[in-house]
């Protein structure tokens, strides 16, 4: 049976901290979770872009849901990201992570190939089916050969554990339709490639990005804000954050957060290779950008 949970709010992306010999850092992740849970999120996400997956082994992927997990002390849902080019593998990832404790799976299709809808279908049927958790949609067309088209996205919101859709695309419209087309079956978030505030005024339900892992306070004092329909006030919040926004689409997106976090004092180390970190004048404007939002002391 479905597990009973609603999905709203601030889920920040969270980053993978590895060390030099491939290992997980614990301790520097539980920090980063409960102190992010302190600050009011709303959910946590690991394994998302911002968490690398795509350079981490099964091992890796594992071990960081398992501390996030046991970080969260159900305080907070883990909504844990799956990927894979395979149906076996995302299947097998997702019932580990329900064995594991998530709360729900973010669901991320790799394609080496190409796939024609009727195989993206089948996909993501496929890791609703093996679990009995909430299953998030993940869409983003920039970085995916074979992404989620409308028509299967109606098609997957009508599978009963499949009640949300994290659109990743800098395509507000794009949220707007599916929303339409949904009719209440999916629930949709936003992603950092959004404007937080007028995602919420159309219908969005929240935000998944990793932006809010170095600006918690900020992003769940900005989604309160709209949740109270204060859209001015709303406003005068969203603009100082678009920046932060706007400071990391400059750039490697892993290397941003895991700069930026560095700056306020956690230990997540550099991007896994072959990504570089940030060069200093990159760093320097993430530090500006940190400090004008009230997110890094000067």
């Amino acid at each position: 049976m479905m597990a009973e949970m609603e999905f709203h709010g601030v889920f920040p992306y969270l980053v993978s901290p590895v060390d030099a010999s491939g290992e997980v850092k614990a301790v520097v992740l539980t920090r980063l979770c409960d102190d992010l849970i302190q600050a009011g999120v709303h959910g946590l996400t690991p394994l998302g872009s911002t968490g690398e997956f795509a350079y981490l082994s099964w091992a890796q992927r594992r071990r960081v849901v398992e501390v996030v997990i046991e970080a969260a002390r159900g305080r907070v849902p883990v909504v844990a990201g799956v990927a894979a080019t395979t149906i076996a593998d995302a299947t097998a990832q997702a019932r580990e992570f329900e064995q594991m404790g998530a709360s729900g799976i973010l669901a991320i299709l790799e394609a080496y190939f190409p796939l024609a809808d009727d195989g993206v279908f089948s996909y993501f049927k496929a890791i609703a089916d093996a679990v009995s958790l909430p299953v998030v949609l993940y869409t983003n067309p920039n970085f995916q050969r074979s992404d989620l088209s409308l028509p299967v996205i109606d098609r997957l919101s009508r599978i009963a554990n499949i009640g949300y859709i994290k659109d990743a695309s800098n395509n507000t419209g794009r949220l707007l339709s599916i929303i339409n087309l949904v009719e209440g079956r999916m629930k949709v978030f936003a992603a950092s490639a959004h404007i937080p505030a007028t995602v919420m005024l159309i219908g969005g339900v929240g935000w998944m990005a990793g932006p809010a892992c170095v600006a918690p306070r900020q992003s769940v004092e900005l989604f309160e804000t709209c949740r109270g329909g204060d859209w001015t006030r709303a406003m005068e919040l969203q603009r100082p954050l678009w920046a932060l926004n706007q400071a990391f689409a400059k750039y490697n997106l892993a290397a941003c957060i895991k700069g930026a976090l560095e700056l306020q004092g956690y230990a997540v180390g550099a991007p896994l290779p072959p990504q570089a970190g940030l060069a200093p004048e990159a760093l320097e404007d993430v530090r500006r950008t940190l400090i004008a939002i009230g997110a890094l002391t000067p």
